[in-house]
């Protein structure tokens, strides 16, 4: 297990992690700006695909923290990087918000916006869901479209501790209406960890994945080999982690802690 003060790049979740929603989680300023006054990298990692790459930035910055489009890397670009490579000729139905069908565009994905000739469903967190749209998406599972979904997670903490539907919720309804299952492609596929390192050039021993769900977070820290970060600042609690077979390599309060640890070696 590599100590916190020996990781040059954090990969870090934003909801429960850094923030809720527009409310920025205790020390996540402080610790963001060690880590860069110390010459380190942090890329926010998200699984919540409802806003792309610029959202993202302008959303980070609002909150105080330093982010430029290098330090952002989302599920809808993983999505559209997938589809992009291993499907170039799909036609794709995306069951999304209007960001993340610009940001599969942006890949050069052929998007259906009505449905109509689309061979592939791409399900995403969709807050702007409709009842037109789960009727198209059903439509096209009965008939056989191929199915991916950008994330797993069941639900997205907001402010007040309370928290929304997210895409792995969505995927449960409309499992119930037509018996199929997408592909994730978010984490904790440990593929978005193996584009970044590739990019970034840094070892896997030397990157941290930091999360506060242990289901999506920590497992695509497990899977990919690097060291794994639990903050309990978000949906985990102490009890869901004892309960869990997926163990991460560290157990803290919220990132407050890792900003301790990289400037007073506390642990």
């Amino acid at each position: 297990m590599t100590p916190l003060k020996d990781i040059r790049l954090f990969l870090l979740d934003m909801d429960g992690t850094v923030n809720l929603g527009f409310d920025p989680i205790d020390g996540a300023r402080e610790f963001l700006e060690t880590v860069r006054a110390q010459g380190k990298q942090y890329i926010f990692l998200t699984n919540n695909s409802s806003r792309n790459a610029d959202d993202y930035v302008e959303k980070m910055r609002r909150l105080g923290f330093f982010c430029d489009r290098e330090n952002v890397f989302t599920s809808g670009m993983a999505a559209g990087l997938y589809l992009r490579h291993e499907k170039p000729d799909a036609r794709v139905y995306v069951c999304g918000t209007r960001s993340l069908v610009r940001e599969v565009r942006a890949y050069g994905v052929t998007v259906c916006e009505d449905g109509a000739g689309a061979d592939t469903v791409l399900l995403g967190y969709d807050t702007e869901l409709d009842y037109g749209k789960i009727r198209t998406v059903c439509d096209l599972l009965d008939g056989g479209a191929d199915y991916y979904a950008t994330n797993c997670d069941m639900v997205c903490p907001i402010e007040g501790g309370r928290y929304l539907p997210d895409c792995g919720s969505f995927a449960d309804m409309f499992e119930n209406a037509t018996h199929r299952r997408p592909r994730f492609l978010g984490k904790p596929d440990r593929t978005m960890i193996d584009v970044i390192a590739r990019h970034t050039g840094v070892p896997y021993e030397q990157i941290a994945m930091v999360g506060d769900r242990i289901y999506t977070d920590v497992k695509t820290g497990v899977n990919a080999g690097v060291t794994s970060v639990l903050v309990l600042s978000g949906e985990t609690t102490a009890e869901d982690c004892r309960r869990s077979d997926v163990r991460p390599d560290y157990v803290l309060q919220s990132v407050k802690e890792i900003y301790e640890a990289l400037t007073e070696e506390s642990l």
